[in-house]
C-alpha cells in the first residue's frame, strides 16, 4: 500500500486543492451521520424518563434531519471531487503511456507486445485510477470513519462494551491480510492472461484474410477458446479469493453483535448503561458493517492496484536502448555519410552491417539492392536511428546523427517503410498525415506523382474514401502509392522508398520513378529495391550482401562488372523486358 501510494503520490500533489476539500468535506459528512444515532439514543432515555417535551422533541428532530441533509450535502460534494480525481488520473496516465510509446523505437516494441501494451493501457489503467476515488473513499472510510464511529462509542456509550465487541477486530485483520496476497498473484496471473488473450485477437483481426485463405479458422478459434477458457480460471480464482472477503467480515461483526448485545444487557441489568445507550450503541455497531467490510475492499483495490502500478511502471521506465539524444541543433550541409558502419540487431548472433561505407551528395539519388535479408533495411534503419548507431559514424552534413536532436534531423525526412502502415481513416487523411496543413491542390499533385489518379477516380467517394483497419478496402499496390503520395506532400530533403514499389507494376513503377526524378531535382532520394528497374536511373548504386558491400557504381559500370547486378539485370531483363534502351 505504501508503494502504491508513493508512487501516485505527484497526482494527490498537484491536484492537493480536490483532494483537500474533498477529505474535508467527507471528515465533515463523517460527523454528522454519527448525529442521528446519538439523537435516537437521547430521545429514547427521555421518554423512558418520561422527561421529553414538545419542545425537545422538536428541537432533536431538528437537528436530526438537518444532520441527514448536511451529509447527503456533503457526500454529493466529495464524491464529486473524489470520483472526478479518478477520471483525471485515468486521463494523465493515458497521455503519459501514449507519449512513451510514441517515444519509443523499435527494440521497445521487440520485448513488448501490441496485446500486452493495450491490456496494460486499459484494464491495468483502470485498476490503479480506481485509487484516485472509490480507494480514496474506502481509506477514508476504513481508518477515519471507523476511528470516528469507535470513538462515539467509546465516550459517548461505554468503553467496556466497546472494547469486548470489538475482539474479533485483530482476527480480522490478520485473515484480510492473507485474503490480500493471495489477490495480488492471482490477479497478476490474471491481467498476464488477458495480455495474451489481447494479441491473439489483434493477429487474429489483422490476418484474417490469410487465416481464411489457409482454412484455418477452426484451429485458430480452437486455440482461442483455449486462452478463453484460461483467462476466464483466472478470474475466477480472483473472484473466489474476493468472495472471501464479505463473508468474514459479516461473520466476524455477527460474534461482535452478539457480544455486545450478551454484554450490553449485563450493564443495563447492573446499572451501568441506560436502554438508549445500549440501542444507539447498536445502531453505531451496525454503521461499522461497512467500514470493516471497507477494510476488506481497501486491501483488494491495494494488492490489485499495486500489481498494475508494476505491469503499468515497468513499462514507463522501459527504455529502447537508444543513446541520450544529441543537443545540437544546427545542421551544416545535406550530405550523407557512412564511415566504417558496423551493427549487430540486439537479437542478431552476427553483424547485420559490416564496415560499410557509403556517400550520399546532396542531390543525389542511391540505389540499395541485394538478395533478401542482405541488410538493405538495416541500412535505412541506421540512418533513421530506429535503433542504436552501431560502430563507425553516420553524418548529415558535419554532424554526427547522434549528436543531432531528433527534431532537427526527422522533419527533414520521408519515408516510405517495405512494411507500409495505412490508418483506418479516409484517403485524405492518411495523405496528409504527412503535412497536417496540405490544401486539396497539394493532395491532388502528390496523387499524381504517385501515380494513383486513375485508381482514386474509381473509388465511390474520392479522396474521403474510407480504407478500412490498415488499408484492408484497398490492394497492396494503391497502399503502397498511398504511402508514397504522403511522403511526397511532406516536400522531403530526403526521400527514402524502402522496397516502397514492389506490389506495383513495371509501368506504374517507372512513372512514379519519372515523377520523383522531375519534382525532387536538388533533394536527396534514397531507394531500397529488389527489381533494379527501380533504381537504374540512380546516381549511385550499392549491392549489399549479408551487411558487406560487395559492388557499387553507377548502373553501366555494375553491368560492365558482371557481378551479381550484372546477372541480376540479365535475369530481370529477360523476364521483363528490356528496361535499359536509353542506356545502350
Amino acid at each position: 500500500m505504501k508503494e502504491l501510494f508513493k508512487q501516485l503520490w505527484p497526482f494527490f500533489k498537484c491536484h492537493k486543492k480536490r483532494y483537500g476539500w474533498g477529505i474535508f468535506a467527507m471528515l465533515f459528512s463523517n460527523g454528522a451521520v454519527l448525529i442521528p444515532p446519538y439523537i435516537i439514543g437521547n430521545v429514547i432515555d427521555q421518554i423512558y424518563s418520561n422527561t421529553l417535551t414538545t419542545e425537545k422533541l422538536l428541537l432533536q428532530l431538528g437537528l436530526f434531519f438537518l444532520s441527514i441533509v448536511v451529509t447527503y450535502g456533503t457526500e454529493v460534494f466529495w464524491g464529486y471531487l473524489f470520483f472526478g480525481g479518478r477520471n483525471l488520473l485515468a486521463k494523465e496516465l493515458r497521455e503519459r503511456l501514449m507519449k512513451h510509446y510514441l517515444r519509443m523505437r523499435a527494440a521497445f516494441y521487440e520485448k513488448y507486445r501490441t496485446g500486452d501494451l493495450m491490456a496494460r493501457s486499459t484494464n491495468d489503467l483502470d485498476a490503479i485510477s480506481e485509487m484516485a476515488g472509490y480507494g480514496i473513499m474506502v481509506t477514508m472510510d476504513s481508518t477515519v470513519f471507523l476511528g470516528f464511529i469507535l470513538t462515539m462509542m467509546f465516550v459517548s456509550v461505554s468503553w467496556k462494551l466497546t472494547l469486548w465487541s470489538m475482539l474479533t477486530m485483530p482476527i480480522m485483520g490478520y485473515l484480510l491480510k492473507v485474503l490480500g496476497d493471495k489477490v495480488n498473484k492471482r490477479y497478476l496471473a490474471s491481467q498476464t492472461a488477458f495480455a495474451d488473450i489481447n494479441d491473439d485477437v489483434l493477429e487474429g483481426v489483422e490476418g484474417v484474410r490469410v487465416v481464411r485463405a489457409y482454412v484455418q479458422e477452426d484451429a485458430m478459434a480452437k486455440r482461442f477458446a483455449d486462452k478463453t477458457e484460461d483467462v476466464l480460471q483466472k478470474n475466477i480464482a480472483v473472484a473466489q479469493i474476493n468472495a472471501l472477503f464479505s463473508p468474514i467480515t459479516k461473520i466476524l461483526l455477527g460474534i461482535s453483535y452478539v457480544i455486545a448485545f450478551g454484554y450490553g444487557a449485563v450493564l443495563v441489568s447492573n446499572g451501568e448503561l441506560s436502554l438508549g445507550k445500549l440501542i444507539s450503541f447498536q445502531v453505531y455497531l451496525g454503521m461499522l458493517v461497512w467500514p470493516v467490510q471497507a477494510v476488506g475492499e481497501l486491501i483488494n483495490l491495494v494488492q490489485q492496484g499495486s500489481a498494475s502500478m508494476k505491469r503499468v511502471a515497468e513499462v514507463l521506465e522501459a527504455s529502447d536502448d537508444m543513446d541520450e539524444e544529441g543537443s545540437k541543433t544546427d545542421l551544416e550541409g545535406h550530405d550523407i555519410e557512412y564511415s566504417e558502419v558496423t551493427f549487430k540487431y540486439p537479437s542478431s548472433e552476427s553483424a547485420n552491417l559490416t564496415s560499410v561505407v557509403a556517400k550520399i551528395t546532396r542531390g543525389k539519388t542511391l540505389g540499395i539492392v541485394g538478395k533478401t535479408g542482405s541488410g538493405k533495411t538495416t541500412f535505412i534503419r541506421q540512418l533513421l536511428r530506429q535503433y542504436p548507431v552501431g560502430d563507425g559514424a553516420i553524418k548529415v552534413g558535419s554532424e554526427a546523427i547522434h549528436e543531432l536532436k531528433s527534431d532537427v534531423l526527422r522533419p527533414m525526412i520521408g519515408y516510405v517503410p517495405q512494411d507500409y502502415t495505412l490508418f483506418s481513416r479516409s484517403i485524405r487523411e492518411n495523405i496528409k498525415f504527412g503535412k497536417a496543413d496540405a490544401t486539396d491542390e497539394e493532395i491532388m499533385e502528390a496523387v499524381r506523382l504517385a501515380n494513383f489518379e486513375e485508381d482514386l477516380a474509381r473509388m465511390p467517394e474520392g479522396l474521403d474514401t474510407l480504407i478500412g483497419e490498415r488499408g484492408v478496402a484497398i490492394s497492396g499496390g494503391q497502399k503502397q502509392r498511398v504511402s508514397i503520395a504522403r511522403a511526397l506532400i511532406k516536400n522531403p530533403e530526403f526521400l527514402i522508398l524502402d522496397d516502397s514499389l514492389s506490389a506495383v507494376d513495371a509501368k506504374t513503377e517507372q512513372k512514379i520513378i519519372e515523377n520523383i526524378q522531375k519534382v525532387r531535382k536538388g533533394k536527396t532520394t534514397i531507394i531500397t529495391t529488389h527489381r533494379l528497374s527501380a533504381i537504374h536511373h540512380a546516381d549511385w548504386i550499392i549491392v549489399l550482401e549479408d551487411g558487406e558491400i560487395i559492388e557499387e557504381g553507377t548502373h553501366l559500370e555494375l553491368i560492365s562488372q558482371n557481378g551479381w547486378y550484372g546477372t541480376q539485370y540479365q535475369r530481370q531483363q529477360l523476364k521483363e523486358g528490356s528496361m535499359d534502351e536509353k542506356y545502350s
